[in-house]
């Protein structure tokens, strides 16, 4: 049978070898850690929102991000300490402005069409990830902003999205739990939130059961060509281990590394600017009845803080935000948890932060925000990574797209 190496066991790794299996490939999943969705795939804001297709490649997004960089607290952190891969992004990065519009617009279908995928494989292998299908409520605390939103509106419409322009008192009925005055905002009720991390891990479950191996706890050191195929040369990763290296025979090979992609396209002599932006989350475990009750169910995006909140279940409430270009970091920074603290205080008074539990993760950002899914320079390299902050969102949909790709050029057998 033809064998696909899977390199990453991420939310696009695991949708990958998901849609592989579907089609009669025998698909090996490599992993450096020891379970699927250990990175960016275990904490995040827990969004699948079409409503977020907004790419940051506009002027405005660089004005804001330049003047943030006086404070510690700020949505954006920039680490303006030299860097030949931070610099030659960012040049990248601001050479995709006058694609803004239109990447908005096809990663809005890209976001739609994913969902039916998503939805359908739960569905199919009964997974339980905390899905909530109630939208998400976009809000604004000036005209400024709201006006901003007004023009992504138009954007998200021409990608196939409709979302409605609300008032405070509309805000308020669609989630009475928020707190506060606010000069407008946007609903989606199309979107939907859940845990990304039980998600990744059911659908893994999922390609056990069909067959799909999964090699865990490895470090992919070498790919090579061996002759109509590769040979994938990885060792243990486990402290104290013997570090013995294994090697894997395969047809194919889909990169689906995250920020790890990079280095691994560069041994198969591809380019893929990949560069980390940190992300921040805090649960909210919520013990009592009165949290439980004060907390949001709808899901929010507050714009000027750039925070987003998920219900997870009766007791848990994911919030989320910022954005740190620090490199390979993934250190938890205390002055970068506490602002997502302070905001759910604010806005909830009632719920308990007491057991706060705080995460980091670094998101695959290409310099134009849209994902790479396309084949290599050599016969059967393939690539589905670099999602940025939509990495669930768009995942069941690039996992198909790759998918006909390798089917376009190696036949099942």
């Amino acid at each position: 049978m033809t064998r696909i190496a899977v390199i990453g066991a991420g939310i696009t790794g695991v949708t990958t070898a998901y849609a592989l299996r579907k089609q009669g490939y025998d698909v090996t999943v490599l992993e450096r850690h020891r379970y699927p969705a250990m990175e960016t795939s275990f904490a995040n804001g827990g969004q699948l929102s079409a409503c977020n297709a907004e790419v940051w490649n506009n002027m405005a997004t660089v004005i804001k991000g330049l003047k943030w960089m006086t404070r510690r607290n700020a949505p954006l952190l920039f680490n303006p300490t030299p860097g030949w891969h931070k610099y030659s992004w960012i040049y990248e990065f601001l050479r995709a402005i006058p694609d803004y519009q239109a990447n908005t617009v096809e990663t809005v279908r890209l976001a739609i069409a994913a969902r039916d995928n998503l939805y359908q494989w739960a569905a199919d292998e009964d997974i339980d990830f905390n899905v909530e299908k109630r939208g998400i409520l976009h809000v604004y605390h000036s005209r400024h902003g709201y006006e901003s939103g007004l023009k992504v509106s138009e954007l998200l419409k021409q990608g196939g999205l409709e979302r409605t322009a609300v008032g405070n008192d509309e805000i308020h009925a669609i989630e009475p739990a928020l707190q506060g005055t606010y000069y407008g905002g946007f609903f989606t009720p199309s979107d939907a939130t859940g845990d990304i991390h039980k998600y990744t891990r059911g659908l893994a479950a999922a390609c056990e059961r069909q067959g799909v191996q999964f090699m865990q706890d490895i470090d992919v050191r070498d790919i090579g060509r061996d002759g109509a195929g590769f040979r994938i040369a990885a060792s243990s990763v486990v402290p104290g281990g013997a570090g013995d290296v294994q090697t894997l025979q395969a047809d194919a090979v889909v990169i689906c590394a995250g920020t790890g992609s990079r280095r691994l396209a560069a041994m198969l002599g591809d380019r893929v600017n990949i560069y980390p932006v940190k992300g921040y989350s805090i649960t909210v475990n919520m013990d009592d009845e009165a949290s439980q009750a004060a907390a949001p169910w709808v899901s929010l995006l507050d714009e000027e803080a750039k925070i987003v909140t998920s219900r997870l279940g009766a007791d848990r409430l994911r919030v989320a935000g910022t954005a740190e270009y620090n490199g390979y970091n993934k250190d938890i920074r205390a002055d970068r948890v506490q602002p997502l603290i302070d905001w759910t205080r604010r806005q909830f008074t009632l719920v308990d932060t007491a057991r706060v539990v705080p995460w980091a993760g670094l998101r695959p950002m290409m310099p134009n925000m849209m994902p790479q899914v396309r084949p290599g320079r050599q016969p059967g390299v393939f690539y589905n990574t670099g999602h940025g902050h939509l990495g669930w969102t768009l995942s069941a949909m690039t996992a198909q797209l790759v998918t006909d790709l390798v089917q376009g050029s190696i036949r099942v057998s």
